[in-house]
């Protein structure tokens, strides 16, 4: 242990006695480490950045959203299966995405977990003289559950609320926040539209940032007001309600429902049991909804999470040139360290042969040369760790990436530069022990 202690102490002088050539070979593994820990928090973050985007979608969703076609569009299907029409001049009729369609699908697939129905009206809300536009969703129970929110205080609906389409709602934590700051909004009425609807419970407040609302194409939740859906179709609006002026208008451009929307439902969300059966649900489901809509495609079928995991993909190929960067970054600091050391055997030839003559054998020569690569391996590995943790939070603060520094990416730089300096350590200390001490002795 003593002649272990004492070459490691002739290492120490030997790195003090020429510092700046040192430090300069330590640069390579600096920049290596600091390359590692940025790639993996890096990496990190978007992982994290993802399974967020996952939560706030909900795992194993398939959404289906309402497509409402332009005269355009319609007019070039129209003239594309003309031939297969028997009346060229009349349009191809959908009933557009209803709440049979969704009684229908939970009949035929039983992969289905949970519906969620959505039907989204853009109003104003009014109370205490204040007003704010919003807007109002109906739903079933069901949203909370695919959405993952929660009551902060109140109730859930209750069956009757839905079978009957009575005035109730639940207000999102923003709306609890400009209408209601000072009392409790249970029991409290507040006027959407035309409607007074009675508050039975406030959402938690869920924090989203606005670039993953953005990204996935979902709303706040914390602005919005949620009534049952049986009562937005029975006091709202039900678009899929024929008229006996839409009968007569039929075909007439000029007299179209406004807006063109004759789906009743904007939205449903259908939660499958099992994460292999969504690509075999999602095809039924489209087959289904084009039978049910007399071969008229206007719906969107979309599965989140197999997008999701395409973009995850992207993340890991991201991740994968990061990871070689870095590995060559290292490479090179151990290419670096041992020509350094190399030539630093030449120039201590004497100084080599001087210690063996005094009694040193060849381990301790070896000893000697490999505490100083390790040691110069050491000093930038923990150079390298500030340097990466640092450019992590700079990158996180100006490049708006997400970044997250683990402690076993600290770890794994620290194991991976006292490696390298073991590693291309032990060629030079090989090669300065096997010097002839007579040899060594004679040199200038």
């Amino acid at each position: 242990m003593r002649r272990i202690l004492f070459n490691f102490y002739l290492a120490l002088e030997g790195i003090n006695a020429n510092k700046l050539r040192s430090f300069l070979t330590a640069l390579g593994i600096i920049f290596g480490v600091a390359a590692v820990i940025a790639m993996l928090a890096i990496g990190t973050g978007a992982k994290q950045s993802i399974l967020e985007q996952m939560r706030l979608i909900g795992t194993n969703n398939i959404v289906i959203k309402s497509v409402v076609k332009s005269k355009t569009d319609e007019e070039s299907g129209s003239n594309n299966n003309s031939s297969n029409q028997q009346n060229k001049d009349e349009k191809p009729w959908s009933p557009g995405l209803t709440l049979e369609d969704m009684y229908a699908l939970e009949k035929i697939l039983p992969t289905i977990d949970a519906v969620s129905p959505e039907v989204v009206l853009p109003t104003n809300i009014i109370q205490s003289a204040k007003m704010e536009q919003a807007k109002c969703v109906g739903i079933t129970n069901a949203f909370f559950e695919l959405n993952g929110l929660s009551l902060e205080e109140g109730t859930y609906f209750h069956q009757n609320h839905q079978d009957g389409g009575r005035p109730v709602c639940i207000i999102g934590k923003n709306v609890q926040t400009k209408f209601f700051s000072q009392t409790n909004p249970i029991g409290e009425k507040i006027k959407c539209g035309n409607t007074w609807l009675t508050i039975i419970g406030v959402l938690s407040k869920r924090s989203v940032s606005s670039q993953s609302l953005a990204n996935l194409g979902i709303r706040d939740y914390n602005s919005d007001v949620y009534i049952p859906v049986t009562t937005a179709l029975l006091r709202f609006k039900n678009r899929a309600v024929v008229t006996k002026q839409d009968v007569s208008n039929r075909g007439n451009d000029d007299n179209e429902k406004e807006g063109g929307n004759y789906h009743q439902l904007d939205r449903l969300v259908i939660r499958v049991k099992e994460s292999s059966a969504l690509r075999a649900s999602a095809d039924v489901i489209a087959r289904v909804l084009k039978r049910r809509h007399h071969e008229v495609i206007d719906v969107e079928i979309e599965v989140p999470e197999l997008l999701l995991e395409q973009e995850q993909k992207t993340q890991d190929t991201f991740n994968l040139v990061l990871a070689v960067i870095a590995g060559i970054s290292l490479l090179v600091g151990g290419i670096g360290i041992m020509n350094i050391m190399l030539a630093s055997v030449l120039e201590r030839i004497k100084e080599i042969g001087v210690r063996r003559s005094l009694g040193a054998n060849q381990q301790d020569i070896v000893l000697q040369f490999l505490f100083e690569a390790i040691f110069i391996s050491l000093i930038g590995g923990i150079i390298g760790i500030l340097l990466g943790v640092a450019s992590a939070r700079t990158i996180a603060a100006y490049a708006e990436i997400p970044t997250i520094v683990s402690a076993w990416s600290i770890i794994l730089a620290f194991g991976v530069a006292t490696s390298i300096g073991l590693i291309f350590g032990i060629f030079p200390a090989q090669k300065a022990a096997r010097l002839d001490p007579i040899k060594a002795l004679r040199s200038d």
